[in-house]
């Protein structure tokens, strides 16, 4: 069972990565995560959670500026799985473990 969920994730990670990967430069951060690094990770949502964390101001909302006044500051903090400092969207970060992994599990 544990073959077919790991057949099953791989293949649903493959497809997302094909949907997105073709609009999206990835870079190869081989020189930053080791083989050894990289196969530490069970999945792709070990990976990501072990990226550097970022975070962002973003325009507060009306209901922000209605509940905490004119001057509330309002932050995002995702990963950055691609390791250029701004916060990554989830099929950059399936992208980013796509490449390790083709380049690490061959």
């Amino acid at each position: 069972m544990k073959v077919f969920n790991a057949c099953v994730s791989a293949v649903l990670l493959l497809m997302s990565v094909l949907v997105s990967a073709a609009e999206l430069p990835i870079r190869d951060i081989s020189h930053i995560i080791s083989k050894e690094m990289f196969l530490s990770y069970h999945n792709v949502a070990d990976f990501i959670e072990d990226s550097p964390k970022v975070t962002v101001f973003v325009a507060p909302e009306a209901d922000d500026i209605a509940k905490y006044g004119l001057d509330v500051m309002k932050t995002l903090t995702g990963s950055d799985c691609d390791r250029d400092g701004k916060m990554d969207s989830n099929s950059v970060c399936n992208a980013v473990f796509y490449t390790l992994w083709m380049k690490y599990q061959r």
